[in-house]
């Protein structure tokens, strides 16, 4: 069944081309199909194309097909196009010529565009939830291993004491910078397409703000143009958030990676957390991690992706489109995923002990020796040269000890100061109305 179909059958393998995998994909967007659906015929009704008994048998179809979804029931049929088409197969085949109505204002443009965006607002939801969850993880780590020191690193060369609790806490710190492009992603996604139709409005006298309320959005697209051309621009937005908070990860899965090796030995990896070696009976491999590693630079790689289909299209609707829902869609699983995967695994690393006590972290003091001499009077380049020459001269001794107590460093994590940053941000997203707009939708 195609929505467009005339006179004229098209070639069958033109037809097997241009669907594609929607089929496959479109199973991720059925439940937002059928919201928008309800809604589009809550307002079809108000403006006389329905009567109020076909609004309410359409109603009831829909919230049928709506729990099918929700059961894992829900299937595409094979000839059929898309989850549009679908869904209104099925409600024609049981409303005959009322279940055809339900097209009215509305093309399939602007039917994939709400649908995209009602499946992002959700994703973006759950994200933000299992983040929530790993940075409180991380919060929670940095307290409890606060004083224990590790070396700190630049150029990979040993440079100024650092702690667990600074380790941990700068990661959490960085999920909340991550969550504000999220935010974004969330409110560009968190406006009502619907009504746009095929991207220049419609004749009939819809009521465009009343689908915006019952679905939840903050706002609509109001120049039906736009809300076309939000088709790419939202997801792209959405990969670049995504992308942010997998670099985040990445990072962190690539230190703990280097901090298990022997050479380090900063970390140990339970052994049920490892893999082992088909020939080497000693290794324990944190390949969760490095799987996380790669999965998360899988990620950063999207909006790129994204761009590369999206950036030189002209205004108006073009089926390249089609092409970004096969690596998008899918890519808010393999998110939630890494996070949850993440804080299973980073709430199960044991931190070792007495780091610095080893020989080659002896210098690692020097910045904190010239800093006593400073205070004690000393200019502080001269206090640099006169630690250096200690050095030079094996002479230098240190007291191993910081005294760091500004906002952020090691005796003063500021690790509340993030916590209420974070539970800032998380507020500003408003899920609630969505959540709501669901509920009330979903009354028969």
């Amino acid at each position: 069944m195609k929505l467009w179909e005339k006179n004229i059958k098209t070639d069958e393998l033109i037809a097997r081309f241009t669907v594609g995998r929607d089929r496959e994909l479109d199973q991720l967007l059925a439940r937002y199909d059928v919201l928008g659906s309800i809604a589009h015929i809550i307002m079809l009704e108000s403006i006389g194309l329905l009567t109020a008994k076909e609004r309410t048998a359409l109603h009831n179809e829909l919230l049928l097909i709506h729990e099918a979804v929700l059961q894992g029931s829900f299937t595409i049929e094979e000839g059929v196009e898309d989850v549009h088409s679908q869904v209104e197969l099925l409600l024609t085949r049981k409303l005959g010529e009322t279940g055809k109505k339900i097209h009215a204002a509305r093309s399939r443009n602007d039917q994939v565009l709400l649908d995209i965006k009602l499946f992002i607002r959700e994703e973006l939801h759950e994200v933000v939830e299992i983040t929530g969850a790993l940075f409180q993880l991380l919060i929670d780590q940095s307290e409890k291993y606060k004083h224990m020191l590790i070396p700190g690193y630049t150029h990979l060369q040993v440079a100024m004491p650092s702690s667990f609790g600074l380790w941990f806490g700068a990661y959490a710190e960085s999920l909340t910078e991550d969550m504000q492009l999220l935010l974004a992603a969330y409110r560009i996604a968190d406006k009502n397409p619907l009504g746009s139709a095929a991207g220049y409005g419609s004749s009939f006298p819809i009521n465009r703000q009343m689908t915006t309320d019952l679905l939840g959005f903050e706002t609509m697209h109001y120049n039906v143009v736009n809300a076309q051309m939000s088709r790419g621009k939202t997801e792209r937005i959405s990969a670049y958030a995504l992308a942010s908070l997998a670099g985040t990860l990445s990072k962190m899965a690539g230190d703990i990676c280097l901090f298990a090796s022997q050479n380090f030995g900063f970390l140990t990896l339970p052994e049920e957390l490892t893999t082992g070696s088909s020939i080497m009976p000693h290794k324990k491999n944190p390949d969760v991690f490095e799987l996380i590693r790669a999965k998360c630079n899988k990620i950063q790689a999207l909006p790129g992706e994204v761009d590369h289909i999206w950036i030189n299209l002209v205004s108006g609707y073009f089926r390249d489109m089609q092409i970004i829902k096969e690596s998008f869609l899918p890519v808010f699983g393999e998110m939630k995923d890494c996070i949850r995967m993440m804080a299973y695994a980073v709430g199960r690393i044991i931190p070792a002990s007495d780091i610095l006590t080893d020989d080659k972290y002896k210098y690692i003091f020097s910045v904190e020796e010239v800093n006593k001499l400073v205070l004690e009077g000393m200019p502080f380049r001269e206090a640099y040269r006169e630690v250096a020459k200690r050095i030079q001269e094996g002479t230098y001794k240190a007291e191993g000890t910081v005294h760091h107590h500004h906002e952020g460093s090691l005796g003063n994590l500021c690790n509340d100061k993030i916590a209420q940053k974070m539970r800032a941000l998380v507020q500003l997203f408003h899920f609630e109305n969505k959540d709501e707009a669901y509920r009330n939708l979903l009354m028969s």
